[in-house]
């Protein structure tokens, strides 16, 4: 009932959308009306922080020397993915929650969508290639320098946002190919590619079919790279006689082992075990931690064990707030 009121509204407020184009109506979290404004705050504090961390980051690799590394060079451009990504979802989320129009036209869903994608794949491979660096640095220690060098990690990256755009325009195409009933609610607050094809009137088998396919093949395949990668980490380390080499090496690999347990463990769980209408609510719940509260707890998860990172911080915040001017 509510969602009808809402969609009624949204009708009075656009009397020209049956002529000017198709509306998807998003409900967000619109069934706990008394939350809303709790829900804003708590998620704008959290863009926030997500953003300030990200930037941070960027900037403490890019003025500390000891930082121009390989895995630093990958790290400041998770950082730049996660800001991305939660740019993309966070402000149409905090717009859900405090106007009554929740609507947004085909086209500017489907570039939500596109950039939305683009970020999720560049992310799931900018943790693959970490995985690599690390495999290199721990089993080839000497020529870690030679093997990753500089062409080799801007080849990477490159690739690794080639290649996220490519998937992204694969499936926009597909998205674009569909036609659309005139106006549909989504119960969602992101243009999710399961949430547009569901507003679909024409058939669309075949775009869930491409989603399918680019999806296992790209979580395969990061999948793969990673766990390779870990597996001859851990035989080298432990075949090395010295004491504590495992635990360095553990010390060292932790942080992106987290990383890649929070991105890889949401994912499966979002495409692999929610499916059921009755789980829609935790479906946006785990949404939101994957966009807004995985960005913001990357740069932590990098950061509080390291102590080039963290003196960096000190000396920023000595330098800009606690110097006299």
């Amino acid at each position: 009932m509510d969602s009808i009121i809402l969609f009624n509204k949204i009708q009075m407020q656009h009397p020209g959308n049956q002529s000017t184009g198709v509306l998807f109506v998003f409900l967000g979290f619109s069934e706990y009306p008394n939350l809303q404004v709790p829900l804003f705050l708590v998620f704008l504090i959290i863009y926030t922080i997500s953003v300030l961390e990200n930037l941070g980051m960027i900037l403490v690799i890019r003025i500390n020397a000891k930082l121009h590394t390989p895995m630093y060079f990958f790290l400041s451009h998770l950082s730049f993915v996660d800001l991305c990504y939660t740019t993309v979802i966070a402000p149409k989320l905090l717009d859900l929650l405090i106007r009554e129009d929740r609507s947004m036209s085909v086209k500017g869903c489907i570039i939500q969508f596109y950039f939305g994608c683009a970020c999720v794949v560049a992310q799931t491979f900018m943790l693959a290639v970490m995985a690599y660096d690390r495999f290199v640095a721990v089993c080839n220690p000497l020529l870690y320098t030679v093997a990753m060098s500089r062409r080799l990690c801007g080849l990477l990256v490159t690739a690794t946002y080639l290649w996220g755009g490519l998937c992204a325009t694969i499936l926009s195409y597909f998205l674009l190919a569909l036609s659309y009933c005139r106006s549909t609610t989504i119960n969602h607050f992101c243009c999710e590619y399961s949430a547009i094809i569901s507003a679909a009137c024409s058939d669309a088998s075949f775009s869930q079919l491409a989603c399918l396919l680019i999806c296992m093949f790209n979580e395969i395949c990061s999948l793969l790279i990673i766990i390779v990668s870990y597996v001859v980490i851990f035989v080298t380390v432990i075949k090395i006689p010295t004491k504590g080499a495992l635990q360095k090496a553990l010390s060292t690999c932790a942080p992106h082992l987290t990383a890649i347990s929070f991105c890889h463990g949401i994912i499966l769980l979002l495409y692999c075990v929610l499916k059921s209408k009755s789980s829609l609510l935790l479906v946006k719940i785990v949404t939101v931690f994957y966009s807004m509260v995985i960005p913001m707890l990357n740069p932590l998860i990098y950061s509080l064990r390291n102590k080039d990172v963290k003196e960096t911080v000190r000396r920023l915040i000595h330098v800009k707030v606690l110097s006299p001017s």
